[in-house]
């Protein structure tokens, strides 16, 4: 039967609106896919940028004690008293074990003109020794009497580092002397961007110069964020920072978007010219950086293209089925004159129907199987977090073995005079040929040498790594190890130190070494905060409660503000002066103890002062009889 002029014009109607319906429904499902890859995108990034910006913060700042430690030495002062007197090869011996044990690349002694008189690069071509350093910042910043940050090229190896320095006194009681030389310690940058190349973002290190200083590519290194004029080139070669680099341009491009939320981003020249980016940033306040992260825009376009064919297909099988239903309402009501008809449209709508069901099967499976690539690579993601996590635990712990370093050298000093003395006397007896006297003076030695091991000893179980598993722990030997740690802080400082706990000695389920850090980080905080307090009180008390145990860390220091309360335990909150801590203690730690089950908590005590409570499980234990304890040490 012939088609009617109408019924033509219909058809085509019914067509051109299918295909606006398609592309239609094509781009809306491409746009929704391109919002939500794009979100997707930038939460890793985000994720993947502060991780990386913590990394690098965490391998700079684990570095920062050690020039004090080192300007301490009584044979660094010796020798800067008289350096023209002296062998300078013993102290350069001396820094570089430190430099090899630290994981540093250079340690050096500068004097008060800047001039270098020992270093632990002296057996190397280019070796500092000789070198005068008066215009680098972390010298005149040390000389000042103040600790010294730097980073640039270096003048010899020309090699990016980043520099701490701290002032060396030969007079440190008169409040009037200046510093009369300069400890410098030299740390590279190579290794953090070896871990950024196996990232598939690029990772950029940008000065507040707009100069990239690191990056994960070794193409964009030492390049200008944009072209610099004249001016801005010239003052910084004065800096001598760079020293003589060109600074060339590196040829990013910025599209469009706005910093905080992401910029589009491309590259004018180079082996990234034909790719795009999403670019984040974040700013480093403490070192006056910014670092930014590029991720790729090839997923989201590939996500795009994949949402408007799979919402093409979806389409197009509605409208078909939607063709069918139309065709048979008109083949039942034309059923006589169109049976054969019918029956071929039938057998053409199936087969294409089941070669569609055939491509939407194996689109899903593709689909399935991008999805369980992606829950593999947030495993992986999550599993690098716990180790990033367990790495800051080990890096407070050694900061704090920095703080206690000056207690323990104390406290190792006494016994070896005492070794001295008895060792002449024992040599003199020996002459006289006193052996009873010189047998007394050698049990002497042997007690003293048990007594430094046994210090030593206590810094190599405070810096040892933890077990995976809880066990049963004894909490009164771990506040034990604890005040043995701080044993010539608490005689310095005159601090009373109470027990109060049940004769019946208290186990709790944790993990030994990372309770001992706890501890030992609360009662750390308790004696600084009790610093200018008239008559120190540190008390310490264990509460056995049903299933729980709790312990309190109590001072009589001026406590806790109230809206600091809410704060205390979050990441970087201090209320310390800069350089006395990077506020992660008690974040830490309390995150320690989520881990293993319990809660920490903190307010103001009763009497004054601050007090910190841990409740964890309890556990079955067994132990001799403990009774309430009230030692002072003056």
């Amino acid at each position: 039967m012939p088609t009617s002029p109408r019924g033509r014009g219909v058809r085509r109607l019914l067509w051109v609106l299918a295909l606006l319906g398609l592309v239609l429904a094509m781009w809306q499902a491409a746009q929704l896919a391109r919002d939500q890859a794009l979100a997707q995108l930038r939460q890793d990034a985000e994720n993947e940028l502060r991780l990386s910006a913590e990394g690098l913060v965490g391998h700079l700042s684990r570095h920062d004690y050690l020039p004090e430690l080192l300007a301490s030495r009584e044979m660094v002062k010796r020798f800067l008293a008289a350096p023209e007197a002296q062998d300078a090869m013993p102290l350069n011996r001396l820094l570089d074990r430190f430099r090899a044990t630290a994981g540093v690349s250079d340690v050096y002694l500068l004097d008060r003109h800047g001039d270098t008189l020992a270093a632990s690069n002296w057996h190397r071509p280019k070796t500092f020794i000789g070198q005068n350093y008066a215009f680098r910042r972390y010298f005149q910043e040390a000389i000042a009497g103040r600790p010294g940050r730097f980073y640039g090229l270096g003048v010899q190896s020309r090699e990016r580092g980043y520099y701490f320095s701290a002032p060396v006194w030969l007079e440190e009681t008169d409040p009037d002397a200046s510093a009369d030389g300069v400890m410098v310690v030299k740390v590279l940058l190579d290794t953090v961007e070896a871990g950024w190349a196996e990232q598939d973002a690029e990772l950029l290190v940008i000065d507040g110069d707009d100069i990239i200083f690191m990056a994960s590519r070794p193409e964009l290194r030492m390049k200008a964020l944009r072209p610099l004029s004249g001016e801005a080139r010239q003052a910084l070669l004065a800096t001598r920072r760079y020293a003589d680099e060109p600074l060339a341009a590196s040829g990013i491009e910025f599209l469009d978007g706005r910093e905080d939320v992401g910029q589009r981003i491309g590259f004018q020249h180079g082996p990234l010219a034909d790719t795009e980016f999403l670019g984040l940033s974040r700013a480093m306040p403490d070192f006056g950086w910014r670092m930014q992260i590029l991720t790729s825009l090839a997923p989201v376009t590939q996500a795009q293209w994949l949402a408007a064919l799979l919402a093409g297909g979806l389409y197009g099988v509605v409208v078909l089925a939607g063709g069918i239903g139309w065709q048979r309402l008109r083949l039942r009501r034309e059923r006589e004159q169109f049976a054969e008809r019918e029956r071929r449209t039938l057998a053409r709508a199936r087969d294409e129907l089941e070669r569609n069901v055939q491509r939407r099967t194996r689109d899903l499976v593709e689909t399935n199987e991008r999805l369980s690539g992606e829950i593999e690579e947030r495993r992986l993601a999550e599993e690098r977090l716990r180790q990033t996590r367990d790495e800051l635990i080990q890096a407070a712990k050694l900061a704090v073995l920095g703080q206690l370093a000056a207690g323990i050298n104390h406290e190792l000093n006494q016994p070896l005079a005492a070794i001295r003395a008895y060792a002449e006397n024992a040599s003199a007896f020996l002459e006289r040929g006193r052996i009873e006297a010189t047998s007394g003076n050698l049990a002497q030695i042997i007690e003293l040498t048990e007594r430094m091991a046994e210090i030593s000893a206590q810094l190599r179980q405070f810096s040892r790594k933890s077990g995976d598993r809880p066990t049963s722990v004894s909490v009164p030997a771990c506040f034990d190890y604890a005040l043995r740690l701080f044993q010539s802080r608490l005689r310095e400082s005159g601090v009373a130190v109470e027990r109060d706990w049940p004769e019946a000695e208290a186990w709790v389920r944790a993990d030994l070494v990372r309770l001992e850090q706890v501890l030992v980080n609360l009662i750390g905080n308790a004696l600084q905060a009790m610093s200018q307090t008239p008559a120190p009180r540190l008390r310490l008390i264990i509460e056995p409660a049903g299933e729980t145990v709790r312990i309190r860390v109590t001072d009589n220091g001026p406590g806790i503000a109230a809206e600091h309360l809410g704060q205390i335990f979050e990441p970087f909150f201090t209320t310390k002066s800069p350089g006395n801590g990077l506020g992660l203690g008690l974040s830490i730690s309390a995150r320690i103890i989520d881990d293993l089950g319990g809660e920490l908590t903190a307010d103001r005590a009763p009497g004054g002062g601050a007090r910190f409570t841990i409740t964890l499980p309890r556990a079955a234990g067994t132990g001799e009889p403990r009774t309430k304890e009230h030692d002072t040490h003056a």
